[in-house]
């Protein structure tokens, strides 16, 4: 969730859970049947998408300044290759739509160690389409690769959107390296630096005040825990 640099970011296998990271005052975790019934939290309709989308559905409650006018959704990894072949058990790409229609802003993270876009790619892709004004494309973890091959990852994630899009102009990409490790190659940390900026207008122009940021992961599942200490920077 790369809303802010001031962040933990530690880097998990990709799980097969919608999570939604809410502000509580009392920490921890609820599960998507207890969610759906909750009058409190906008989750109710998504009780027609069944248990095996509510067993796959939890909702982490963090005590934090940002997550009182921000709340993330943390969706699953993207299936490739023979994963494909996975039954989830429910309609992803529903699930998907039902998200992106009452969100603020979508977030796609790429990563430069993989840009495939496979066929489950490809068809959640079609139902954010419509949506295109939300989405905000990131091309994370660029310090892993040096000047010479971050142009080339660049021009291949440009020229794969283009065709998956179906747009006459690609959707801008940001790209940077949203983890708290020094960066890999230093060469393009002013590049990074201004794009992170860039990034963080983008998502607060027009004083818009977000009450779902819907953050698409690609590849890895980021668990974002944002610092207390830290979030004046982002105000």
């Amino acid at each position: 969730l790369t809303i802010c640099v001031s962040i933990v970011v530690i880097l998990e296998p990709t799980t097969d859970s919608f999570i939604a990271i809410m502000h509580n005052d009392h920490p921890g975790t609820v599960p998507g049947n207890a969610l759906v019934v909750d009058p409190t939290k906008p989750f109710r309709p998504l009780s027609k998408f069944g248990n095996a989308f509510l067993n796959r559905f939890v909702c982490s409650q963090l005590r934090n300044e940002i997550l009182e006018t921000v709340t993330f959704i943390d969706t699953p990894g993207i299936l490739a290759g023979e994963k494909q072949r996975v039954d989830r058990g429910y309609e992803f790409t529903h699930v998907l739509e039902w998200f992106a229609d009452r969100c603020d802003r979508i977030l796609l993270l790429f990563d430069v160690s993989s840009l495939d876009i496979s066929d489950e790619l490809k068809r959640a892709i079609e139902v954010l389409r419509r949506n295109d004004d939300k989405i905000r494309i990131v091309l994370n973890k660029a310090d892993s690769v040096d000047h010479q091959a971050l142009m080339r990852v660049y021009g291949a994630l440009m020229w794969s959107l283009g065709k998956v899009l179906g747009t006459p102009e690609v959707c801008r990409v940001y790209v940077g390296s949203f983890w708290s490790k020094p960066l890999n190659f230093d060469s393009n940390r002013r590049l990074f630096e201004l794009e992170t900026k860039d990034l963080f207008d983008d998502l607060g122009r027009n004083k818009i005040r977000m009450k779902l940021l819907f953050v698409y992961f690609l590849v890895y599942l980021f668990r974002i825990i944002a610092k207390n200490s830290n979030t004046e920077k982002i105000k």
